[in-house]
């Protein structure tokens, strides 16, 4: 298991930290430099149109439009791993959601092409209610 304060470059690391700059700030274009032709992404948001596999740039831009609309948020690497094909990262969430102070621990597992990702699937530590109705 690697720490995430490891010196070692990793293209997990990269691409983590360009997910969390995308989160955090809007700003999407390192991460989508990173991303195949064919991108896909899972995320456990509890509301239609968001509940099955999204595919494609723009829908990672709206996700990232619609997560900012609703959180203000920072997210902070606790574990990095990274084999031949998958990078895994679980990191905290904290901010405010809906203007309530918020703090959940999440995964996210990532599929390389190369050093390009293909996919990424996220998953939370708990149930999170439903993001129209704090």
């Amino acid at each position: 298991m690697e720490k995430y304060a490891g010196s070692v470059p990793s293209r997990t690391r990269d691409v983590f930290d360009a997910f969390k700059q995308a989160l955090e700030t809007g700003d999407t274009d390192d991460f989508l430099q990173k991303a195949t032709e064919d991108f896909r992404f899972s995320v456990p948001l509890p509301l239609e149109g968001w509940n099955d596999e999204q595919q494609g740039i723009k829908r990672f831009e709206d996700l990232v439009r619609f997560e900012r609309s609703v959180f203000q948020m920072q997210l902070t690497p606790l574990i990095v791993l990274e084999n031949e094909d998958n990078g895994m990262v679980v990191f905290r969430s904290e901010g405010s959601l809906n203007g309530r102070d918020f703090r959940n621990e999440l995964a996210i597992v990532f599929e390389f092409e190369g050093e390009r990702v293909r996919s990424f699937r996220e998953y939370v530590g708990m149930p999170l209610k439903n993001y129209e109705n704090p």
